[in-house]
């Protein structure tokens, strides 16, 4: 055992002396790693949306001091002690921004259900304030957005203090085949709380380790294939990757409009509930958000501890079981507590064409990320470094020992040889997409058995960091809904020799008020999450 925790330290020390980590962020030795406890001082652990709003209703703490408490947090665990290294850039003006929600709230202003409610955002996401928008490229350090991102407006809106940009993979994991994720040229590696030398997945992994070690209340992340539930999953969260549709995409770097969506990653599905309904809306600036025409601006009401009993759920077991023995069992008892709940299980019900479009939704991705990045990168000022993706490959090559020091860059390198979304090879693979993931996909499985949800394993347990070989994914089960547009939600489901390991509800489109219903109903009867002791390795012989 202590042969093992040794090498574990010894290891993320490795991480320190290799230059994983950039110095302007921070580090320390290795034995101040792993801290079992937060500063005297922080008396947030594990603080919900709805305890920070009754304690400031009550005088008990002030917006300002809520803010104070995470900054603290993340001074001594962030950029000290384990130095997760999840939270990129700190607002100047959030303490400012907490004093005068705290005016407001004694005039009897109240602007929404996050007034004075400390959330972090990826750096994906613009905000027109003195933090850059990167994601968590050098190329773009120093970017400031000339507007907010409209879920940014929504959040502001609603009274939540922005509190900084989290760490991501960099450009959302979409550079390299052979990428680990939670690196950036810009941030450097983030680390998994639960076991430092363990991956928090991507692209969400700063948000995820953020979150997860209680660095801000809640936390906003994007997907396009994984990269909410992922980090989710492997940091015992909850994370809701929405209908594509349902959150505005406008003023977040993209990777493909088929597919991009923003969405809540919190620690209760309470929180992500709250948050989502904050973030949703209709934007003029997004087809998407107004072609639906609808909009559920409140998910509370779907917070039902039986929301499970009489619910037909299938499980979607063909290609999403087998590849992990320990989240076989973890899945298969968290199957028979819903079961216990009142859900019928229809075991199986396997997604049709599950694991047939891989091929072609990496090409749509390509063809989208070309021409979506393109026009991000065109709007911006003449300051900017970059104005394409053309310049995007030119700067990583010109800053290689920054940029590119373990992996490179080649699905950059294979979009920018992709042609215009006219072309009839993107048309096709789109349509057989779509085609393949909708309706003779999750759809059928769900008109042909009569199911209101189907269930699966979100992944494996967070596999050990390797910078040389990239990312180790076993499994997991976010593709379908991925490709469809449609919405997926991951609850804690429990713990393989200490690593988090996920439980994933998918559903129909515009589904997420069912979805949220039965994923509350599993949490209250479960209450799987326990916060991180951010230990250097995984406890190898916990049982």
């Amino acid at each position: 055992m202590r042969r093992r925790m040794f090498a574990g330290v010894l290891l993320v020390a490795g991480f320190v002396m290799a230059g994983i980590f950039r110095s302007d962020i921070g580090s320390s030795s290795a034995q101040e790693r792993a801290p079992q406890s937060a500063p005297e001082e922080f008396n947030l652990d594990e603080a919900t949306i709805a305890g920070l709003v009754r304690d400031q209703q009550a005088g008990r703490y002030t917006a300002r001091r809520i803010t104070e408490q995470y900054l603290a947090r993340i001074q001594a665990f962030d950029r000290n002690g384990p130095s997760l290294h999840s939270v990129l850039e700190l607002n100047p003006d959030a303490l400012a921004i907490a004093d005068t929600l705290d005016a407001e709230r004694q005039t009897g202003r109240l602007r929404g259900p996050l007034h004075g409610i400390p959330v972090l955002i990826k750096d994906n996401i613009d905000t027109a304030d003195r933090m850059s928008t990167s994601a968590a490229s050098l190329a773009l350090e120093g970017s400031i957005a000339a507007r907010d991102a409209f879920i940014v407006e929504r959040l502001r809106a609603a009274g939540a203090v922005i509190l900084g940009k989290t760490n991501l993979s960099e450009w959302a994991n979409f550079r390299s085949t052979h990428s680990t994720s939670g690196w950036s040229g810009r941030g450097g590696l983030v680390l998994n709380p639960y076991a430092l030398d363990r991956n928090p997945c991507g692209s969400s992994s700063g948000t995820a380790a953020a979150i997860a070690a209680n660095f801000a209340a809640i936390g906003v992340g994007t997907e396009t294939d994984g990269s909410i539930v992922c980090p989710s999953s492997a940091t015992s969260l909850v994370g809701i990757k929405p209908t594509v549709g349902l959150v505005s995409r406008s003023g977040i770097i993209p990777i493909a409009h088929s597919q991009d969506t923003a969405g809540p990653m919190a620690r209760t599905v309470e929180d992500a509930a709250i948050l989502l309904g904050v973030l949703s809306g209709v934007d003029p600036r997004d087809q998407a958000t107004t072609a639906r025409g609808r909009t559920t601006g409140d998910y509370r009401a779907s917070l039902d501890t039986n929301g499970l009993r009489g619910a037909r759920i299938g499980v979607a077991r063909a290609k999403f079981f087998g590849y992990s023995e320990v989240t076989d069992k973890i899945a298969t008892t968290a199957i028979e507590r819903m079961k216990a709940l009142g859900a019928v299980i229809v075991d199986p019900a396997d997604i049709p064409n599950a694991g047939t479009y891989d091929e072609s939704e990496l090409a749509v991705l390509q063809y989208e990320f070309k021409a979506d990045l393109n026009t991000y990168l065109g709007a911006l000022g003449p300051s900017a470094r970059v104005h394409s993706l053309a310049d995007v490959i030119a700067f990583n090559e010109a800053n290689r020992a920054r940029e590119m020091p373990f992996f490179g860059q080649e699905l950059m390198l294979d979009a920018q040889k992709k042609g215009p979304l006219t072309d009839k090879a993107y048309r096709d693979a789109l349509a057989k997409n779509l085609r393949l993931s909708r309706k003779e996909g999750i759809d059928a499985v769900l008109d042909r058995l009569h199911l209101d949800a189907l269930v699966a394993p979100t992944g494996n347990p967070p596999w050990v960091t390797d910078l040389v070989n990239g990312d180790h994914f076993v499994g997991s089960s976010s593709t379908p809904a991925a490709v469809a547009g449609y919405p997926t939600i991951t609850v804690p489901a429990g713990y393989a020799l200490g690593l988090p390991v996920g439980i994933s509800f998918i559903g129909r489109a515009w589904s997420e008020a069912l979805l949220i219903k039965f994923a509350y109903a599993y949490e209250q009867a479960t209450k799987h999450r326990s916060p991180p002791k951010f230990l250097a390795t995984a406890d190898l012989m916990a049982r």
